[in-house]
């Protein structure tokens, strides 16, 4: 979208429905965080953004192009971080292993979700990309790119995050007795090393001009993931991301969301909500019982096993077992793994279940 265009949104929208969106998504966010909840610093504004697209909004307000797509490469950036070569280390050490569990667990999401599909729960290949388990904003944002409805997509990834986080507190807090697995406090403003991130802000910009230059699907994710990831491998890139700029890029994509939900797709959610919760749980204990087995064949310790075979929430996964007595790389190469393998066969699935189901895409 040229800045022209920008520009005209934010006039015609109005400057106080833009104030109010942003201190409706503080003050949602920090009510968020009171709780530590997970991915608050994007679910606070997406709520803000649906609340006013269904009241004041009324179809105005609009993310303007490149903002929401430096936000998403920013996320995509934010993934790469993550892959260390110790994780990496972990996972060649027992791949057979790995890839049994990543497999299943993806195989379990994909039957639930192909089940919601023949049910008609949710329109199209939505299910698929909701019950992906694993990077739930990727799968938001490469879901809309592959043609399905991202409102209804962030509401199961979302609440798969949320109902998994709770699981895994609990669980970590029963079965070791633990002090508890609270995340760190959020500090917005860290230390920057300011020549890193002037490198990450131009890598970022290259990511951007490219992915839209050869009009690559579902770039914004994967470019900045995997180039961003090789490069930090090889020592060409420390990627510098500061919470605060973080901040900006989760609630741009949230913003980018929320302003899309109608009350037609509310009234969709409502009538989804018990079945999507109920496969959620329901993937939950079954990666319960692939942690007993892995617990009994594999001799890795039973909190462990849980975490690993969790479905998905990584980063809120990751504070639990760094909280924990756990192995936390074995914890993250198997989260890391099962989320690189979703990357890059999510949308084969999606057509997959999509041709078996014999249901087009219906985006409320």
């Amino acid at each position: 979208m040229p800045f022209s265009d920008a520009r005209r949104l934010l006039r015609d929208a109005g400057l106080s429905k833009w104030a109010l969106l942003l201190a409706l998504s503080t003050a949602f966010t920090i009510f968020l965080e009171l709780f530590a909840l997970p991915a608050s610093l994007l679910i606070g504004p997406m709520v803000a953004a649906l609340l006013l697209a269904l009241t004041v909004g009324k179809g105005k307000l609009r993310v303007p192009f490149w903002p929401l797509q430096f936000g998403q490469i920013l996320v995509g950036l934010m993934m790469a971080r993550t892959i260390t070569p110790d994780i990496l280390g972990t996972m060649a050490k027992d791949t057979p292993l790995f890839l049994l569990f990543i497999f299943s667990v993806i195989a379990i999401a994909t039957g639930l979700s192909w089940l919601l599909t023949r049910w008609q729960v949710l329109p199209g290949t939505t299910a698929v990309w909701g019950s992906s388990p694993g990077g739930a904003s990727a799968m938001v944002i490469m879901s809309e790119a592959y043609g399905a409805d991202a409102r209804l997509v962030a509401f199961m990834q979302y609440l798969r995050v949320v109902l998994v986080a709770v699981g895994a507190s609990v669980i970590s807090r029963l079965w070791v007795a633990a002090d508890g697995a609270e995340p760190p406090p959020l500090i917005l403003f860290p230390a920057v090393d300011w020549p890193a991130f002037a490198a990450t802000m131009a890598f970022a910009a290259i990511c951007a001009y490219g992915v839209r230059r050869l009009r690559i699907q579902g770039g914004t994710i994967i470019v900045p993931l995997f180039l961003g990831a090789f490069l930090q491998g090889v020592g060409l890139l420390k990627i510098e991301l500061p919470m605060w700029l973080l901040a900006v890029a989760y609630a741009l994509v949230g913003w980018s969301i929320g302003l899309r939900f109608t009350r037609s797709i509310i009234k969709h959610v409502a009538r989804a909500l018990p079945r999507v919760s109920a496969s959620i749980l329901l993937l939950m204990v079954i990666c319960g019982l692939m942690a007993m087995a892995l617990h009994k064949f594999a001799g890795i310790d039973p909190l462990t096993a849980y975490l690993a075979t969790s479905p998905g929430g990584a980063d809120s996964v990751a504070i639990i077992a760094a909280a924990s007595d756990v192995d936390v790389p074995f914890v993250m190469a198997m989260q890391t793994g099962r989320f690189l393998v979703i990357l890059m066969i999510g949308p084969m699935l999606a057509r997959f279940i999509a041709s078996r189901s014999g249901l087009a895409e219906n985006p409320a």
